[in-house]
């Protein structure tokens, strides 16, 4: 089996997270038996800067040609972070119809966590975040700009469709886990869109009577998600709120150098987009000390979607037994001082 990998690590730490990470799908590839060709696109906040775009014209048609996207980050200092941003890795989300953010938060040791006596078996957290519609679908505007009734309108859609087809996933997976889905919602203070959520999610958890609803509001799951790791598992959330307490999550389990993503469209023949959770972090890039193992987390994840468990469970497996390895190189931002190819030299001689 040979699978088709396109390239695309943006701006910054990016360059450098992706090309670390390729052997460490070379060595995947020897040990498991599968081969993998990549084609690196050029494309971010460099040619906004030059071309006025983020992405070319054709870049949609182009990447639905591969198999997979693996994505290190999008920003530049130079660049407005919604330009990046929406016209860069969103706007790819919003043409394949990436309806599922999925985000695992997993705590491979006890020493990365900031939580005072919280265990690894204390943190597995699964995110299912909501891709393409709430806060995040850019229906707004803004009037009488610079003037001193100048107003901004930010709009959020949700529709029962796009509702549905993310409950139905996080249950799904639950009955493969704890059986327990925590529905991240604002239903009290935001009367129709989350009201809305709500419901429908009700309907799906209908349909999974073995899988217990647990509906918490945000403010409260920001609160508990501290107090007591332990008692989440898969977590169903909204654009919004997933995107801000993921990085809370990301936090519990060591910093976002170790938080994986994966956006996914099951349901059509689009390319996964697998990525970090981190950005494109200008101050450090080129400094060859960025943390790659949130991007060879990512490539994991990818494995998963392609069928290669086998790969999958050994990338997860290596990080684990290095980062709990006194000895071993850590990054920075984990306590370390090794640079990012010292930390992949090292994991590929784990599998």
């Amino acid at each position: 089996m040979e699978y088709d990998i396109a390239l695309l690590p943006g701006d910054g730490i990016g360059n450098e997270v992706v090309e670390a990470t390729i052997p460490v799908l070379d060595a995947a590839s020897e040990k498991f038996g599968f081969e993998f060709q990549t084609t690196w696109y050029d494309w971010g906040s460099q040619r906004y800067l030059q071309k006025g775009e983020m992405l070319p014209d054709t870049a949609y048609d182009q990447l639905a040609e591969h198999d997979a996207i693996l994505h290190g980050a999008m920003g530049h200092p130079d660049v407005p972070d919604h330009i990046s941003s929406t016209e860069g890795h969103i706007s790819i989300r919003r043409e394949f119809d990436h309806y599922i953010n999925l985000r695992p938060a997993i705590l491979f040791d006890s020493s990365l966590t900031p939580l005072k006596g919280v265990e690894t078996e204390d943190v597995n957290i699964v995110w299912y975040r909501e891709n393409t519609e709430g806060e995040y679908i850019d229906v707004g505007g803004r009037l009488n700009r610079g003037g001193s009734t100048e107003i901004a309108l930010q709009s959020s859609i949700y529709t029962k469709e796009g509702i549905r087809r993310i409950a139905k996933s996080a249950f799904r997976d639950a009955k493969t886990r704890s059986k327990k889905v925590t529905n991240v919602t604002k239903s009290n203070a935001l009367s129709h869109g989350p009201v809305f959520w709500d419901e429908v999610v009700e309907e799906v958890s209908e349909e999974f009577p073995d899988v217990r609803l647990e509906n918490m509001y945000v403010d409260a799951a920001n609160m508990h998600l501290v107090q007591r790791p332990e008692d989440f598992d898969v977590v169903l959330s909204s654009n919004l709120f997933g995107d801000i307490l993921t990085d809370l999550t990301a936090a519990i389990v060591g910093g976002l150098g170790m938080t994986p993503s994966a956006n996914l469209n099951p349901n059509n023949d689009y390319p996964g987009m697998f990525e970090p959770v981190h950005g494109s972090a200008p101050d450090i890039a080129g400094d060859g000390i960025a943390n790659p193992l949130a991007t060879v987390l990512s490539s994991g994840l990818m494995f998963d979607d392609f069928g290669q468990s086998s790969a999958a469970a050994a990338i997860r497996e290596g990080v684990e037994a290095q980062v709990s390895d006194e000895t071993a190189p850590k990054t920075p931002d984990l306590g370390g001082s090794a640079k990012t190819r010292d930390v992949v030299d090292d994991l590929v001689t784990r599998f």
